[in-house]
């Protein structure tokens, strides 16, 4: 088992986060307990990982007063560039996007990733309605991929979710449905023939996505899927090879079967969702992964570690 893990999903949750989000009560009276460089160094040691790379991952945009979610996100980059500065051994991080307007991300990504040194993006499986493949995130993506920066893509709930959800937390169903309705959308669209430097890293095993990674295939062959772009099934394939699969909360043979289907195993992750993710739940999906035999020892070397350094070299 490796002892220097690189944990690719975990969130930050001090400063300007924390009074975003200290009147949140999730399911069940769970609430993320308060976020320090202390707690989370506590966190790592006593799970064997060496670094983590800190998002935010919630949507900056619809937000009352004008510009705030462009303030925002300047506020929590710098704070997570502070924290990288001081343990860069122990941390990395993506940078948060305002996203009610394109050229406002674009600027953003510029300032996070050239003058703040950050180590990468992360965006939202929709921001308000908006997916990968419509023109609000061409700009965005086509930027991304120009810099072939690593991005995590994070699931949010879908516009529709008051009625989809069905009164349930939108993490067990929703969340991986809509990072499957996001790259489907993406491919249909020809999102990866135009930015083929697009860096995607698909959070929890891209949810539902490798479960239906031939059945999307198979109807870009049909004609029966209406497309945007002219992809065949070889492309479909192509595509889905080519994204990167983490393994918070999808450490679990279910989840890590349909993703070897997909791709190889130099393109999962290791992730924890922590804090966001119940302490016991990540133990739980550690022992999960560890346990899995589809893995040989040096594959397992690779996922909790050495596929991370190919995109994060620094902490090679």
């Amino acid at each position: 088992m490796s002892r220097d893990r690189i944990d690719v999903h975990t969130h930050y949750m001090g400063g300007t986060v924390a009074r975003l989000m200290e009147k949140a009560v999730f399911p069940g009276g769970f609430r993320i307990a308060p976020w320090t460089v202390t707690s989370a160094l506590g966190f790592m040691d006593e799970r064997e990982i060496a670094a983590q790379v800190l998002s935010f991952p919630s949507v900056l945009a619809g937000m009352e007063g004008p510009g705030l979610a462009v303030r925002l996100a300047r506020d929590i980059n710098e704070e997570l560039a502070d924290v990288v500065r001081a343990r860069p051994d122990r941390f990395g991080a993506f940078a948060s996007l305002p996203l009610d307007a394109p050229d406002d991300a674009v600027k953003e990504i510029t300032y996070a990733l050239d003058t703040l040194g950050l180590d990468g993006v992360v965006l939202p499986s929709n921001a308000r309605g908006q997916y990968f493949g419509e023109p609000f995130f061409e700009p965005i993506l086509a930027e991304l991929a120009r810099r072939r920066t690593p991005v995590l893509v994070h699931p949010e709930s879908c516009p529709h979710i008051d009625v989809l959800g069905m009164g349930r937390v939108a993490s067990i169903l929703e969340f991986p449905l809509d990072t499957a309705r996001n790259i489907v959308n993406a491919v249909y669209r020809g999102v990866f023939r135009r930015h083929p430097g697009l860096t995607l890293i698909l959070a929890h095993a891209g949810g539902a996505l490798p479960t239906l990674g031939w059945r999307i295939a198979a109807h870009s062959r049909t004609g029966r899927a209406p497309q945007d772009a002219a992809i065949d099934a070889d492309h479909v394939s192509e595509a889905l090879r080519g994204l990167y699969y983490e393994t918070a909360l999808a450490g679990s043979r279910t989840s890590l079967l349909p993703t070897l289907e997909v791709t190889g195993t130099d393109n999962v992750l290791f992730g924890t969702d922590w804090p966001a993710a119940p302490v016991a739940v990540v133990d739980d999906n550690i022992e999960n992964l560890t346990g899995f035999d589809g893995f040989t020892p040096g594959e397992l070397a690779a996922v909790e570690r050495t596929n991370a350094t190919r995109l994060f070299p620094r902490f090679a």
